[in-house]
């Protein structure tokens, strides 16, 4: 037997401590979560059997020195709260085997990391207490943390020992920071004589449990990895890492009364005298010795706070005030700090973020500052909070000899095209994220297969999928067309009205979607009632497929592909619905002749076998659905999925760790991740293909200086073409303009007025016709989006470009005609807006309009603004713009009162004056 084999061996022998071990650090939420193992006052065999276990697996590579624990015991054993810092994952594990002899102290733990097989019972039988994830479940989280606070009160009236970390989290850097969390305080308010021990932890600070290499502590990979070292040292001869614990009970601690003033009493005696940065070998052969390393650099990074809107200050400014008290907020102030948020508030800014301005936001510690609030409220808010990633697996890294470029294999279905390129290579790793990983062509078959009969069973021909970008939505959506449903992509950013007319239009009976993201919609304020009863949870749906079936779809996916290859299925791949530009959404159907024939359009010879693409735009998205769906799936373009589009620190982390060469994106998006990164994590990168609007002058620049090695292919699509129309040549980019017209279109320029040729060098409507477009409006019966034009048939794009005078065929974009901003990706229809407002301010005896709605200028944040002759304010057409079930991006930031609203000659409004108007009254960053 080798190496290799007889060292995991080894490991799965103890693979039962390993288990034991992960309850003891899966502890650690804020303020109001610890990271420790508790006992309920129990101590029998099993319990001591764990934990000697743990000290001595513990002492193979640590020498532990303890300071002041018999004092603490000498005053008596119950009662106690412990409150150690915290910097790394595997200090939970040495304080419960050093406290539980004599102290059995219990816990508060978050329940997604310990929902495991094992880590489940073990937790119960410990007696940690569970609190959710503030993430996942929004505001109905908060309540559930503060019942669990005062269910922990009172086990401490009662005598019971707690262990908790105050950070709420592993420390990022050789200080702790514990900034304005609360738990402390309100536990110490709840019991006033109760005991409080400090404990300071010194010598884990660069361990490989630690941040002190600068990226997150992988749990399973760095068990794993020291195992193996333990078994390479002959077990018992390990280098031993010194650790040093000092307890302390502070007289009258419970008598500070200001909780900023008790979080740096804390502080200071943790980083009294912190132990830097060191680094301890692994091998008793290896040489150098212990030492001490440079501190990692955690980049403060800043949006700029220039760009925010002033009205847009104000609202945040305004709402601040109102919730701490605070006067004269500056944008430099710190949330922790100078206005005395706690992580629990600091979660009520972000839902309020997300209920008054429409994007969602990332984790609690990503605000840092009141400029931080303000950039997060455009939805380009760049934090200085890290985002943990989980280690990448080296099968993502596996590399191809030949680095061919890619192609699509023959086919007229996506599935039969799917399968035919997953034939070529099933082991090779396609699709991945963070959530579950890495996945080959042969995982994604097996998932199929179970699924398979499930989605089968679903009644009506349709399922709807209301999911973000992951590589478990690429395995829904092809498992659905193996079904032979027709998978309907559910845009919840357009509000309930328009979720619940999109899936009645065309008869969704059910909705595939995660209780994390309803949840999350629901702290929005978004009231789901209309379709809730439609929905189907993927967690739900996980849970119930058999152990039989999953072994049946495994074993299949090595012998038998049939029942794949036979699936019937419809003409229409998927379908997508337009923004509701005019009134209502509309049903876009795209068949498999239409997304492959885009695919095929696209110039794949700048792709090849060993590039590496990440996927952030929805799949509700025909940009997302196309090209980071189904374009990777049939042409084996590796991509890994990030949820949140906005998370730029996340997305720039991930480019550096999966190796990505090439992102697809907009403007907003890619702008945001050049500011979250540095040229470091960006250096992967090759190629940046953006869409869904122009790219700004500022952006071109900002990511040629931040990657110099990369190059901006800028395209244009409509989501009724499949979408692409037309790209710019990555060896031939022409800055402002959105390329050629792909090859399979006939496309026309024609006069807006006369509807003859616009000819050269001026603006016209963009017809276009090609197997790429649509075939119709699925129950429609309004205006036909075709015209007649030189006897054919054309889709009227409804947007203006231009061609020159070159024979190059480049053409530039001007803009549209119909009435629509972008904002956080998605079209906002100004009309829409309006017919909502004008059902409740109306005009009086046919005196005209009374409003009119219009949006600044500025290209990356605009502002939409309400005209009125009639006194109202923002709270109030919010509100209405909220029972009409549309999203939060739709709401008004600015109202101006105008004693009429300007009319044109034909009797229709004046936009272009309006606009001049609101340009002339904001300031340069605002228009």
């Amino acid at each position: 037997m080798n190496l290799q084999a007889t060292t995991d061996f080894a490991i799965m022998s103890i693979m039962a401590f390993a288990a034991c071990a992960w309850i003891f650090f899966a502890l650690r939420k804020n303020d109001a979560s610890s990271s420790a193992i508790g006992s309920h006052g129990r101590r029998n065999l099993l319990d001591n059997m764990i934990i000697l276990l743990a000290r001595f697996a513990l002492g193979l590579r640590y020498r532990i020195k303890i300071k002041g624990l018999d004092d603490i015991k000498s005053k008596g054993q119950r009662g106690i709260l412990f409150l150690p810092n915290h910097p790394a994952l595997i200090d939970p594990v040495i304080m419960i085997s050093i406290l539980h002899k004599n102290f059995s102290p219990r816990s508060i733990a978050d329940e997604l990391r310990v929902n495991l097989p094992v880590i489940g019972w073990l937790s119960k039988r410990f007696g940690a207490r569970l609190i959710p994830d503030m993430a996942r479940d929004g505001a109905g989280a908060a309540e559930d943390i503060k019942t669990v606070l005062s269910k922990t009160v009172r086990g401490l009236q009662k005598g019971e020992n707690l262990l908790l970390y105050p950070a709420g989290h592993l420390k990022w850097s050789r200080e702790e920071e514990i900034g304005a969390t609360s738990a402390v305080e309100a536990i110490i308010k709840g019991v006033p004589d109760l005991r409080v021990v400090l404990v300071r932890q010194n010598g884990l600070w660069g361990s490989s449990f630690s941040w002190a290499s600068g990226r997150h502590p992988g749990l399973t990979s760095n068990m794993k990895r020291n195992f193996k070292f333990l078994f390479l040292n002959g077990i018992f001869f390990m280098p031993r890492r010194p650790v040093e614990i000092e307890f302390y009970e502070p007289e009258a601690f419970s008598q500070i009364v200001d909780r900023i003033e008790m979080n740096r009493f804390m502080e200071d005696f943790y980083n009294k005298r912190a132990w830097p940065n060191t680094y301890v070998p692994y091998l008793f052969r290896e040489g150098g010795g212990i030492r001490v390393l440079p501190e990692p650099e955690f980049k403060k990074i800043r949006g700029d706070i220039d760009t925010v809107p002033e009205t847009t200050r104000e609202l945040v400014k305004e709402y601040l005030e109102k919730l701490t008290g605070v006067t004269d907020i500056k944008e430099e102030h710190l949330l922790a700090y100078d206005l005395g948020l706690d992580s629990l508030a600091v979660q009520e800014v972000i839902l309020w973020l997300e209920k008054e301005f429409g994007f969602l936001q990332s984790s609690t510690e990503s605000l840092k500052t009141v400029g931080d609030v303000m950039l997060a409220a455009m939805g380009k808010g760049v934090s200085s909070g890290l985002a943990p990633l989980k280690p990448v697996s080296r099968k993502w890294f596996l590399q191809s000899p030949h680095n061919r470029m890619l192609s699509i294999p023959e086919g007229t279905t996506i599935t039969e095209v799917f399968l035919r390129q997953a034939k070529k290579n099933p082991g090779k790793v396609i699709i991945a994220d963070q959530s579950g990983g890495e996945k080959t062509y042969r995982d994604i078959i097996t998932a199929i297969l179970a699924l398979k009969p499930l989605i089968e069973a679903l009644p009506g021909s349709y399922v709807g999928i209301m999911l973000p970008a992951t590589a478990g939505t690429s395995i829904l959506f092809l498992s659905a067309l193996f079904a032979g449903k027709i998978p309907v992509m559910v845009n919840w950013t357009s509000g309930p009205r328009y979720m619940a007319h999109s899936l009645d239009l065309i008869g969704v009976k059910t909705v595939l979607t995660s209780k994390i993201l309803v949840n999350r919609l629901k702290a929005q304020g978004i009231r789901l009632d209309e379709i809730s009863n439609r929905f189907m949870f993927i967690e739900d749906i996980a849970g119930s497929v058999s152990f039989r079936s999953r072994l049946g779809a495994y074993i299949r996916s090595y012998l038998n592909w049939a029942r794949l290859r036979d699936s019937e299925m419809a003409d229409i791949a998927v379908i997508l619905f337009t923004s509701g530009s005019e009134t209502l959404p509309k049903a876009v159907p795209l068949s498999h002749k239409n997304i492959l024939t885009n695919i095929r359009d696209t110039p794949l010879t700048v792709l090849s076998e060993n590039d590496a693409l990440i996927g952030i735009l929805p799949p509700f998205h025909s940009f997302g659905i196309t090209v980071t769906t189904v374009l990777p799936l049939c042409t084996g373009l590796r991509t890994v999925y990030h949820t949140n589009p906005i998370e730029a620190p996340v997305i720039a982390r991930m480019i550096k760790e999966y190796k990505v060469s090439i992102i697809v994106g907009t403007p907003t998006f890619l702008s945001g991740i050049i500011q979250a990164s540095t040229k470091v994590q960006l250096r992967p990168l090759r190629l940046a293909i953006i869409g869904a609007d122009k790219c700004p002058d500022a952006v071109h620049e900002a990511f040629k200086e931040r990657c110099p090695q990369a190059n901006i292919i800028e395209g244009y699509g409509v989501t009724e073409c499949s979408p692409i129309v037309s790209v710019t040549p990555e060896d031939y980019p022409k800055l402002n303009t959105i390329g050629r017209i792909l090859p399979s279109f006939e496309y026309r320029i024609v006069d807006v007025d006369t509807g003859k040729n616009a000819g050269k060098n001026r603006a016209g409507m963009l017809l276009l016709r090609g197997a790429s477009v649509f075939d119709g409006y699925l129950n429609y019966d309004g205006d036909s989006p075709f015209v007649e034009y030189e006897g054919k048939k054309w889709y009227r794009t409804g947007d203006l470009v231009m061609e020159g005078e070159g024979a190059d065929g480049v053409l530039v974009f001007c803009g549209r005609l119909k009435r629509f901003v972008k904002l956080g990706g998605e079209m906002i229809s100004l009309p829409a807006i309006e017919e909502v407002l004008s059902n409740h301010i109306k005009s009086d005896n046919g005196e005209g309009p009374v409003i009119a709605v219009e949006a600044t200028t500025a290209e990356e944040t605009p502002e939409l603004t309400l005209f009125t002759a009639r006194d109202t304010d923002r709270a109030t057409v919010n509100n209405y713009i909220r029972d009409a079930g549309l999203s939060a991006l739709h709401n008004i930031r600015r109202v101006i009162k105008t004693d009429e609203i300007p009319l044109l000659g034909t009797g229709k409004i004046d936009y272009r004056l309006l606009r001049e108007r609101l340009n002339r009254d904001l300031g340069p960053a605002q228009k």
